[in-house]
């Protein structure tokens, strides 16, 4: 793939060598896995704000089905009871977002950037240029390329019962 890719968004600088393709396909990966964490971090975030809303249905629930001190008692200990110290989940997301999240991505778009001119993916396009079935359809370069035509034989008709176009006669 000497920088010729057929597309031209993903066309590999022609001064860029190999293992910096590769480097950056690995950057890319780890990127990938950060923004799955921070999903993970985001589903935590809803689903403990969600069951902290359901615990006082609960407590509600306890109370007017006469249990007022258990009721109380989850009320005051851990209704709105932070996750960690001094935090509540959203304060876990916005520290997550500030002091990694958002370092790992100026840093990788830097690397993109300084190295092949921003182009993102660069690593995955040459995989699939080397993957792909060229001409066959599915397989096609770009969304611009018009579908290739599937131009296998009609069903072999062993009976003598179907036309030239595969149905029967």
């Amino acid at each position: 793939m000497d920088g010729d890719l057929p597309d031209e968004t993903h066309r590999t600088p022609p001064d860029v060598d190999e293992l910096t393709v590769e480097a950056l396909g690995k950057l890319s990966e780890a990127l990938e896995k950060v923004e799955i964490a921070r999903g993970d971090l985001y589903r935590f975030h809803q689903m403990t704000g969600s069951a902290d809303f359901a615990l006082g249905d609960a407590v509600d629930l306890l109370r007017r089905a006469g249990h007022e001190e258990l009721a109380d008692r989850i009320d005051t200990e851990l209704v709105g009871r932070n996750v960690l110290p001094g935090r509540w989940t959203f304060q876990i997301v916005e520290d997550y977002d500030d002091t990694y999240w958002s370092v790992f991505r100026d840093l990788e778009r830097e690397a993109r950037e300084s190295l092949v001119g921003g182009t993102r993916h660069l690593h995955e396009a040459r995989l699939k240029e080397r993957r792909r079935s060229a001409g066959r359809p599915g397989h096609e370069a770009t969304p611009e390329e018009p579908a290739a035509r599937h131009t296998a034989s009609p069903p072999e008709d062993r009976d003598g019962l179907k036309d030239g176009r595969g149905h029967l006669g």
